[in-house]
């Protein structure tokens, strides 16, 4: 996808998101963010919206704080939502994709953020609709490209490093979307990990159609309730899970 492919889908989720909010009291609990309601879900996705905007207007060459962006008279509802996506699209639209500035990614570039909003809000535009009971839409290209930059950031976060569970080395694992068609093959070992291009039979493999194996890796559904199958060790499968669950 392209950076203004990017930004298309995004104002999209960002209405999908607003028109989602109701048809579900904003006092429901969000069961795959369990601390949080519906209301701070919505205030949590709009702020990170206003923090990104003004990061991107300002080419920020380092991280700023999200304080001071939402004021005590901030009503977290589908309006306020609507008004600081829009900003952000347009703030991302009206940027060079290429310039330079300050993400928590390892692409340090405009790009980033047009990529990180949108599966930002996509996710949490799915958690809106568990809280609800929705059905959810789910672009296969979207869930696709929402596994590659899962997996293309977590080495940027300092609470994730997965290792080979004690007393092995190695250890290959697989992820494999059915649909589209793709895979990112894992080496785990003593020390850390490594993404790896490998024809090599892995020790255990997820696979399954793009949204079902973004919804298990990013824990929005257990894996025994999931469209996902696992073969080769189950156990080195969750221990992966487990290991690059987001704090």
């Amino acid at each position: 996808m392209t950076h203004d492919e990017y930004c298309d889908e995004l104002d999209r989720e960002i209405d999908r998101f607003a028109d989602g909010l109701a048809s579900v009291d904003s006092a429901a609990r969000v069961p795959s963010c369990p601390d949080w309601t519906v209301l701070d879900l919505t205030e949590h996705l709009g702020t990170v919206h206003r923090w990104a905007t003004k990061l991107v207007r300002e080419r920020s060459p380092t991280r700023i704080p999200r304080a001071g962006l939402t004021s005590q008279v901030d009503v977290f509802d589908a309006g306020w939502l609507r008004e600081g996506g829009r900003a952000l699209v347009e703030a991302l639209r009206g940027a060079d994709p290429g310039d330079a500035m300050w993400a928590w990614g390892t692409d340090q570039h405009v790009r980033f953020w047009s990529r990180r909003q949108l599966h930002e809000t996509f996710v949490h535009r799915l958690d809106l609709e568990l809280a609800s009971g929705a059905t959810s839409y789910v672009d296969p290209a979207v869930a696709f490209d929402a596994i590659d930059e899962f997996l293309a950031n977590i080495k940027a976060d300092r609470d994730i490093l997965p290792r080979a569970r004690e007393g092995q080395d190695a250890e290959l694992i697989r992820i494999r979307s059915t649909a589209p068609a793709g895979n990112w093959s894992v080496r785990l070992t003593s020390d850390g990990y490594d993404f790896v291009d490998s024809a090599n039979e892995p020790d255990a493999e997820l696979s399954g159609p793009a949204d079902e194996v973004l919804m298990v890796i990013l824990r929005r559904r257990d894996l025994a309730h999931s469209g996902v199958n696992v073969s080769g060790d189950d156990s080195l499968a969750e221990h992966w899970l487990a290991q690059t669950a987001f704090q």
